[in-house]
């Protein structure tokens, strides 16, 4: 790449939506309304198992404004998206729904607050009091409640995407050093601030959504497949949205749901899901079980490694929570075997949630080395440094770029690990024990194709169209960035359009692929728009006419060849052009010859007060190799989100199901405990910024997801080292430290 401003790549300028959002100018899909729109609210099942025998709808009809009620017996006959694996190669075109079960489809009840009905008024009051007034009856049936209950009743499934190599099994029986564990994480919900919403509505046979969603292009895609359309026959808008953390990746019923009740009814229908209802039919990190058995030489080297999990799964869709995708290739080991399986409960389909498999894996992966470690009587950073990868042994290629070693010694150093004293429960200050802990973190660098358009406008400035989501890290900057690195031209004048699924397409803003991914089309796209601006400035009695465009080059925003200048605006305007354009498709990951992940160290301290059974992260250091950093400040945002996030799956989150009837007993703020304020400990992070040129010509991997993953076992080791209690099941309340 050949940059013109190079203050603007890796330097953190004011972000340009930053002042939309402050104001409140910034319009959220709940925030839009269309004229002679109506409100829809949906009625949900108070069983979570069994059969909807009846619906009563007379005293929900006499509400004042209620429209229509839509169910089972009514509902329009749509047509299923096909399941497909999610492919990088096909990310653009591909159709996918999270619950592949369209709404209404059946009676059969799959799960607790699962939408049976939905009721359509001239106002949310109306709609939602009507929703209220539904009598239901039920054919009930036993609910399969947690992970141990579907493994009773229904067995396991293997769900592939393992790994093998070696003889784990014999190379384990032969070790001096072993450890044979099982980890244990709840359901965790996403929870973002912002509610799934959808506004839907229908002019001349073309479907038309405001939705809240990580990837406008597959949600078109999805909506027409469902509805029997074009993809031209559907446009999804997203301009902003309040984070998703994976929930808002995929269609779900409630999209489908408002779309079929705007053609039904012929006019514009919004529907905002409850929060409640948010814990149920947007999906959850599954709850998992993970047997772990790992050995090691009186050297302290892996001798062998086995990952074996399972998790759980609606009846009606199948989802793999990958645990043991990090374990394959995380350090060198000759010996490795990695399953995953699943099993079937009487909840809502579960769905990628940050660092999908990661998080949850690598709990597990890294408490156990952190017990290994210590059987081995050896540091747990000199355990790890020790063990470290060279190679993705996993696929038998070498790394494109690894500097977890000086991840994992900065951090040490950052830390003061030297003074931790290694004995638990030996190191206090007054009625406090501080707790010492540390694990790696690693995430997939993945890339996928993407198109966008740049135009050089003959008003000066440039227009950038691409249907990509900012979820709220920062994409319309670091789009911009991107151009005014390749053009000079200051970010005032850099108009940036993303969200909208009539513009290129763009994947999904998830996997911590979108800025590998969107960046390389922006570019690209930015120099064909250069190169046609400077065939329009030499020609004949253009300002420099009889050049050659290859010896032209644009910088602070104006074209020259080394010894005079012309603003693009004005070579536009004395040729008569409205614009300079390019458009730019661009690839996946680049080759097959090396392998790409992100490495990182988390260092985290813990104290613990037995008097007042007070447990807190008072200290976290993160070291984190993503790759260039596009936006510092930005970045940083993003690991010390995940890191908070990490804290929370530690210490506060679990959704809990009654036993007696499989119902979500906390899916609300109120109960289900996430960190707050008063939570957050002193967070320092470190980023390296070394660009993996190999990816892509910025250097720049994801780094949205790493943050989270490895955190909740540093802490869980923390715990251990400030408390002597191993707690292999998350979350760490207090209450598995006074346990006798």
């Amino acid at each position: 790449m050949t940059s013109v401003n190079p203050t603007a790549i890796g330097t953190s300028p004011r972000r340009i939506d930053g002042r939309l959002k402050l104001t409140g100018a910034a319009r959220y899909t709940a925030d839009h309304a269309r004229p002679g729109m109506l409100h829809a609210h949906g009625v949900y099942s108070t069983v979570a198992a069994g059969r909807l025998a009846g619906l009563d709808l007379d005293d929900a009809r006499r509400v004042p404004g209620v429209v229509d009620i839509l169910h089972h017996g009514n509902f329009p006959r749509l047509y299923r998206a096909p399941k497909v694996p999610i492919s990088v190669a096909t990310i653009l075109t591909s159709a996918i729904t999270d619950e592949h079960r369209l709404p209404f489809e059946d009676e059969t009840i799959h799960y607790g607050v699962q939408m049976i009905a939905l009721v359509v008024a001239d106002t949310f009051e109306h709609a939602r009091e009507a929703a209220y007034r539904v009598r239901a009856t039920y054919e009930t049936a036993t609910a399969v409640f947690d992970l141990e209950h579907g493994v009773e009743n229904n067995g396991l499934r293997d769900a592939g995407a393992g790994h093998t190599r070696g003889d784990a099994a014999a190379a384990f029986d032969a070790s001096p050093v072993r450890i044979d564990a099982v980890y244990r994480t709840p359901v965790e919900a996403h929870n973002p601030m912002e509610l799934h919403a959808t506004v839907a509505w229908w002019d001349d046979g073309h479907l038309y959504v405001h939705e809240a969603t990580q990837g406008a292009t597959g949600h078109r895609n999805t909506l027409a497949q469902i509805f029997g359309l074009l993809p031209e026959q559907v446009t999804v808008d997203c301009a902003f949205l309040g984070s998703g953390f994976g929930s808002k990746l995929f269609l779900w019923p409630h999209s489908v749901a408002a779309s079929a009740a705007a053609q039904v009814t012929g006019r514009p229908v919004k529907l905002v899901v409850p929060r409640m209802a948010m814990f149920s039919t947007t999906g959850q990190r599954p709850e998992t079980r993970q047997h772990l058995r790992l050995s090691a030489g009186k050297d302290g080297k892996l001798t062998s490694m086995r990952h074996e999990s399972v998790n759980t799964t609606s009846f009606v869709d199948q989802y793999v929570e990958t645990c043991g995708s990090m374990t394959q290739s995380a350090y060198g080991c000759a010996n490795v075997t990695v399953t995953h399986h699943t099993t079937n409960v009487h909840r809502g389909a579960p769905t990628s949630m940050r660092a999908p498999g990661a998080a949850p894996g690598l709990f597990a992966l890294e408490s156990a080395v952190d017990e290994l470690a210590l059987a081995c009587k050896m540091d747990p950073v000199q355990f790890r440094l020790l063990n470290i990868s060279t190679r993705d042994e996993s696929q038998d290629l070498p790394w494109s770029s690894n500097h977890l070693r000086e991840a994992i010694e900065t951090g040490a150093r950052e830390f003061g690990w030297a003074a931790r004293d290694p004995r638990p429960g030996s190191m206090r200050e007054g009625t406090e024990y501080i707790g010492y802990g540390m694990a790696g973190c690693n995430w997939d660098a993945w890339r996928t194709p993407a198109e966008a358009r740049v135009l050089l406008r003959n008003d000066g400035t440039a227009l950038v169209s691409c249907a990509v989501q900012d979820i709220g890290t920062g994409m319309y900057t670091i789009v911009a960035q991107t151009i005014s690195e390749l053009t000079g031209l200051p970010f005032d004048k850099i108009d940036v359009r993303i969200g909208d699924s009539s513009a290129p397409a763009a994947p999904v803003a998830g996997g911590s692929w979108a800025t590998a991914s969107v960046l390389p089309a922006v570019a690209e796209a930015t120099r064909q728009a250069i190169g046609e601006l400077c065939k329009y400035a030499t020609e004949e009695g253009a300002p420099f006419a009889g050049a050659k465009p290859a010896a032209l080059r644009m910088q602070d925003g104006k074209l020259t060849d080394g010894k005079r200048s012309a603003d693009h605006g004005e070579i536009l305007t004395g040729r008569r052009y409205a614009s300079a354009e390019g458009f730019a498709h661009t690839g996946g990951t680049p080759t097959d010859k090396v392998a790409f992940m992100s490495f990182g160290a988390h260092f985290v301290e813990v104290r613990w007060d037995p008097g007042i059974s007070r447990l807190h992260v008072s200290r976290v250091v993160s070291v984190i190799d993503v790759g260039r950093v596009i936006h510092p400040v930005t970045a940083r945002n993003q690991v010390e989100g995940a890191i908070v996030m990490g804290i929370g799956m530690a210490l506060f989150e679990a959704t809990e199901y009654d036993e007696r009837n499989g119902m979500p007993g906390n899916n609300n703020y109120a109960e289900y405990a996430v960190p707050v304020h008063a939570d957050q400990p002193d967070i320092n992070v470190i980023l390296l910024d070394y660009p993996d040129l190999e990816f892509n010509e910025f250097g720049a991997r994801g780094i949205g997801e790493i943050g989270i993953t490895g955190l909740a076992a540093a802490v869980a080791n923390a715990v251990y080292h400030a408390t002597g209690v191993r707690i292999r099941e998350l979350p760490i309340v207090k209450e598995k430290l006074m346990e006798p």
